[in-house]
């Protein structure tokens, strides 16, 4: 089965977010499901950077009226399945996407004024490989991701040929790519697609909404999440429609990628160690709380928060709380970046707590994986998650999740209750109620099950034991690509 991925960044080469993780991680997880999986990118300057043998393959014509070429040239820095190189086409057009620094906001943080066209462009691009721009390979079906591919969807469904399936997943809803309506003018297509069964939303054009109307499967990245985007709470204006579309969706917990999250191989952490030899932990401990300009202590638990800094994570229930993890024994280290409040509010707390706080603003991927090898608990107390994948981190790498029970947070993580704690299945800390009250109180939980040894140890080994591999999410996909391809079904491996 040939499938085109389309996304905005792959890890290693660009990423803002866990977007990246899966969109590197997924094509060789497919391969192994039977599936010759290329990935379709922006030809953003770090994703031409990396990638290798790059030729024009063809070009085409906006509905603006500019012209671009895609280049097809394989990503030899991308994980990819054994013998077989992940080929990516990549859209040439510097004058869409070689700019500096992030790719979606300038340097003021603004959103580009035109990147509308910088996305619609990969929906036709898209459109085009799978009407065979690329005469040597045309996909059976295209799987786009999150709002930057929402526009595939509708340019597949509006432009002439052979109808190819087209999946769409949602990474987070909350981020939907909304732009005014006089933007329909640039995208080329058809006036009846702004309507309420289209991409009209509220008198605006989203792209979130195009991926879900007009595709023919939705997937998102968790089971729990799947259930609550249905829901006036975390639908963000788009539950009728995912109620609506409920038969068509399906929620397939992300997973990690075991050759870049291992603490067994880690190239990034000072020491390795694994569930059964965990010698080298307090070895990454001690060298994190140096690199961080914390107080050296082995007994101290260290808290840690590996994440953009917004309101979504819960991190205001962080700041809320600080003198309670410091008054309880605790260190905390931030690493992130995003609402300037929130990075001034956290170096603030790290000045009044010189040794026992610290932050570190921007987003550095080695410093990342020390964190999670250095720390005794990772916090992800989030006001709706779709997935996360940095509860995950933590669990593979000793450092037990304490998460709200949302979303994939609530699929991963089981709490650790006298129950729990007696058959051996808890993993971690988890509270329900989105409020200081109960974020200070999984707090104080956790540092007292730092100070039993013990019980510590047996949660944090069933953690490490945990199994989030893509061999399972690859099938689940799979699934999913034979429902929306019914007449080739029978061909699969």
């Amino acid at each position: 089965m040939r499938v085109l991925q389309v996304s905005a960044e792959i890890f290693p080469l660009l990423k803002t977010g866990g977007l990246a993780d899966i969109a590197g991680a997924l094509p060789a997880a497919l391969a192994t499901a039977g599936c010759d999986t290329r990935v379709l990118l922006p030809g953003f300057p770090a994703i031409r950077a990396g990638l290798a043998s790059g030729e024009t393959i063809g070009q085409f014509a906006l509905p603006w009226g500019e012209t671009v070429g895609v280049l097809l040239g394989t990503l030899p820095a991308v994980p990819s399945a054994e013998g077989r190189p992940v080929h990516a086409y990549v859209l040439d057009a510097p004058s869409l996407y070689d700019r500096p620094g992030n790719p979606y906001e300038d340097a003021q943080r603004l959103p580009y004024a035109d990147n509308h066209r910088r996305f619609a462009a990969l929906g036709w691009a898209a459109a085009r490989l799978a009407r065979g721009l690329d005469a040597a390979w045309a996909p059976h079906l295209v799987h786009g991701h999150d709002w930057h591919a929402g526009l595939t969807a509708a340019c597949l469904k509006f432009s002439a040929g052979k109808p190819v399936p087209c999946i769409y997943t949602v990474h987070n809803l909350a981020y939907q790519g909304i732009f005014p309506a006089d933007v329909m003018g640039d995208l080329g297509l058809p006036s009846a697609a702004f309507q309420v069964d289209g991409l009209e939303f509220h008198g605006q054009v989203s792209f979130m909404k195009a991926g879900l109307f007009y595709a023919d499967k939705i997937t998102t990245v968790s089971p729990s999440y799947a259930r609550e985007i249905q829901t006036p709470e975390q639908g963000f204006g788009l539950d009728g429609l995912l109620r609506t579309r409920r038969n068509d969706l399906s929620g397939i917990l992300n997973a990690v990628d075991a050759a870049v999250w291992n603490p067994a191989t880690d190239a990034h952490i000072p020491r390795h160690y694994s569930a059964e030899s965990l010698a080298g932990k307090s070895r990454c401990k001690a060298a994190l709380q140096e690199e961080a300009g914390l107080t050296l202590s082995k007994d101290t638990p260290l808290f840690t928060v590996v994440s953009r800094l917004t309101e979504q994570k819960g991190l205001n229930l962080v700041l809320a709380a600080i003198d309670t993890l410091v008054e309880g024994g605790g260190q905390l280290l931030v690493l992130g970046s995003g609402d300037h409040e929130l990075e001034t509010a956290f170096g603030h707390a790290a000045q009044r707590h010189a040794g026992t706080v610290a932050l570190r603003v921007g987003y550095d991927e080695a410093f990342a994986h020390r964190i999670f090898a250095g720390s005794d608990i990772t916090l992800v107390p989030s006001r709706f998650e779709p997935c996360g994948l940095t509860q995950m981190y933590g669990l593979l790498y000793g450092s037990l999740p304490l998460v709200r029970a949302v979303g994939g947070l609530a699929d991963t993580v089981v709490d650790a209750d006298l129950a729990t704690l007696d058959d051996g299945t808890a993993t971690g800390i988890v509270f329900a109620n989105f409020s200081e009250a109960d974020y200070r109180h999984a707090v104080r939980r956790a540092l007292a099950l730092y100070r039993q040894p013990r019980a510590w140890s047996r949660v944090r080994q069933t953690g490490m034991h945990q199994d989030f591999s893509w061999t399972q999410a690859a099938r689940q996909y799979r699934v999913v690509y034979q429902a929306a391809l019914p007449n080739f079904s029978h061909a699969l491996p």
